[in-house]
C-alpha cells in the first residue's frame, strides 16, 4: 500500500491511499491519520480510488479517523472509492455514518455526499 498526503492552503489536507487497506498495511494509514488529525479542527479528504481491497482493519481506520477529527472539530471525508469499497461501505452500513463523494473536489466542498 502506498500514502501519499497534500496539504492544501486552506487548511485541508487529501491523504490518497493506494492497494490493499488490510491487516498487513493498516498501520500506515492510521499512522498518517494520526498525524494530520492531530491539527486543531482537522479537515482531511481520503482519496479511495486506487484502493483495491479492504478488510476490518482499514475499515476500522477510518471509522477511527471519522471519529478523531469530529472529537477535535474537524471533519473526515471519503472520496472516489471504487466499486468494491462502495459497496463494502454500504454493506457493512457505514454509508449514513461517514461522508462518501464522488470525486475528491466534492468531498473538499462537501458538495454531492452520496
Amino acid at each position: 500500500m502506498h500514502v501519499s498526503v497534500v496539504d492544501n492552503s486552506d487548511d485541508s489536507v487529501v491523504v490518497t491511499v493506494r492497494g490493499n487497506l488490510d491487516i498487513d498495511s493498516g498501520t500506515t494509514l492510521t499512522t498518517t491519520l494520526d498525524q494530520v488529525l492531530d491539527r486543531p479542527e482537522p479537515r482531511v479528504v481520503i482519496d479511495l480510488s486506487g484502493i483495491d481491497f479492504c478488510d476490518s482493519t482499514g475499515l476500522s481506520a477510518l471509522v477511527v479517523g471519522h471519529n478523531r477529527a469530529a472529537a477535535r472539530g474537524g471533519w473526515l471525508r471519503l472520496a472516489a472509492p471504487g466499486d468494491f469499497l462502495g459497496r463494502l461501505l454500504d454493506t457493512v452500513g457505514l454509508t449514513p455514518r461517514l461522508a462518501v463523494y464522488t470525486t475528491v473536489g466534492d468531498a473538499l466542498t462537501g458538495r454531492g455526499a452520496d
